[in-house]
């Protein structure tokens, strides 16, 4: 593998270009016409335009990727995650093309990307799943059915859908009046988001944590789980924060969920990286919830923790080398590592986007942190694509450490000319149950509600003091001068006071 292609954008196409480079390997990258000066195309070594911005015109044509794939030259197509990273369409298409597809297999991915499949699968490896239906609702079933169904499911359920993810085309019924309006939601919003309106039922289980199990798996039949990640902190079922290991997971419960990980991924014969995440109750029961074929978001925590470089992993897996790692040390975390999603959202106005340009930008660094983005100063963040510009990842000793080294970090964190999440992490990582572990899945959606609005980063006397000094040096250093060195109110200009400045820092 000489020269590979990866066929996504943003942080994780900059994150493999790494990778690419301390492997010797040519990375080529592709760019919609909004991406045309991104940092993953400057960072590549050759670069090529797939359509207009819109993902359905460029990142998501299969034809135009293998295209470029065919023109540059490549050996293999790395798809990062999201977009087609898990469309066996799209893995099956770069075989085809003779090259090395850097993921599972495509029957891996059609068998653990469908929902119902995915269960039975993992009811056939002897993993307990959330109870549920175990087929996709017939397009034309009627609505008494429907009912039926769902009572011998129980309620509180949700309404899923079959190829669904990232919480689209999912909806809460906790009414059996409500029903035939979630299933009609549900499968119209999955229609768009996946192109598939199938929806299945789950029942819902009452403030459970999610935690998943990254593995990896070759060609030669091994299997390694790693340890666990608690992705319980979630805002309308998509993850905000990402830590490990979990705070409620005991080192039985975590070889319990390892050996069942690895019993579903050797069931459907899996290779390369993919994570299985389960739902943990507050009794310690653990069920198999789906699969990911592919790499995920938070995967620089495992990283940390493990000191493993998985996309390197990817790679050397999808050359057919085999797995030489320690089992055991896999599974006996380093410290503690803490990711958190920062994207360009308002906090303050409901988490609508916040596209625009980047005015200034100053990411934070020392010890233990690690900043993985595709964000410069200058750039504009577009409206077309997920809004995530940086995974602030910190990690420490122990998590009290880990938490703090956070903090610290959000507070170096400088975005402007656009809306980020950052004042909500700095409030959210000092809140008593984030920092004694005491949450669930729906904790954030709760204490979100309870606010009512109030801001994130509200003002303080002290705020409001440097605010207006700041308001008059500006003022100051702005106002017009009369070329003699004067401003026209009889003040120095403000070359003539930067040079003063810049005399005093040498006394």
């Amino acid at each position: 593998m000489r020269k590979l292609l990866i066929a996504n954008r943003g942080e994780i196409a900059v994150r493999i270009i790494r990778a690419c480079r301390e492997m010797g390997i040519s990375p080529v990258a592709v760019y919609s016409e909004c991406d045309r000066t991104a940092p993953h195309v400057r960072m590549s070594d050759e670069a090529y335009a797939i359509g207009p911005s819109a993902p359905g015109e460029s990142y998501l044509r299969i034809d135009r990727l293998i295209d470029a794939a065919k023109r540059s030259g490549a050996d293999a197509v790395h798809p990062g995650y999201g977009f087609l990273a898990e469309n066996e369409h799209f893995a099956s298409a770069v075989r085809d093309a003779g090259l090395t597809f850097v993921g599972p297999t495509p029957d891996a991915i059609a068998t653990m990307g469908n929902k119902t499949a995915a269960r039975a699968a993992a009811i056939r490896a002897g993993v307990p799943v959330v109870p549920g239906s175990e087929a996709a609702l017939d397009a034309n079933v009627p609505d008494a059915e429907i009912a039926t169904l769902a009572a011998s499911v129980g309620y509180p359920l949700l309404v899923k859908a079959v190829a669904g993810g990232g919480g689209k085309g999912m909806r809460t019924v906790t009414d059996p009046a409500d029903l035939a309006g979630a299933v009609r939601a549900a499968r119209s919003e999955a229609a768009t988001a996946f192109g598939d309106a199938a929806v299945y039922f789950e029942r819902r289980l009452v403030r459970p944590r999610h935690v998943e199990v990254q593995l990896l798996g070759d060609t030669h039949g091994t299997v390694l789980p790693l340890v666990e990640r608690e992705c319980s902190i979630q805002r309308r079922h998509q993850k905000v924060v990402e830590e490990t290991p979990s705070p409620v997971v005991s080192p039985a419960l975590r070889a319990s969920m390892a050996s069942a990980a690895a019993a579903v991924a050797k069931a459907v014969g899996y290779t390369n990286a993919g994570t299985i995440e389960f739902l943990l109750d507050e009794n310690g029961r653990f069920y198999f919830l789906e699969m990911n074929t592919r790499l995920q978001v938070e995967h620089p925590i495992t990283e940390m923790v493990t000191g493993l470089d998985l996309v390197r992993w990817q790679i050397r897996i999808a050359r057919g080398e085999k797995i030489d790692l320690d089992p055991v040390l896999l599974l006996a975390p380093r410290g503690h590592a803490i990711e958190c999603r920062v994207y360009a959202e308002d906090p303050d106005n409901g988490f609508l986007p916040s596209p625009g340009r980047i005015t200034c930008l100053r990411t934070p660094s020392g010890p233990g942190i690690r900043d993985d983005s595709a964000a410069a100063a200058g750039l504009d963040v577009p409206i077309f694509y997920d809004p995530l510009i940086s995974k602030l990842i910190a990690w420490a000793e122990d998590r009290p450490l880990a938490i703090a080294r956070m903090r610290r970090a959000l507070d170096e964190y400088l975005v402007a000319g656009i809306k980020t999440t950052v004042p909500f992490f700095a409030w959210l990582l000092a809140q008593p149950e984030f920092i004694d572990g005491r949450f669930h899945t729906a904790f954030l959606d709760d204490v979100l509600a309870a606010r009512n609005g109030r801001p994130f980063a509200e003002t303080t006397a002290e705020t409001e003091e440097i605010a207006a000094i700041a308001a008059a040096i500006h003022t100051a250093l702005s106002a017009p001068s009369t070329g003699d060195g004067q401003t026209a109110a009889g003040a120095p200009a403000r070359w003539k006071t930067e040079a003063r400045l810049e005399s005093l820092r040498g006394l």
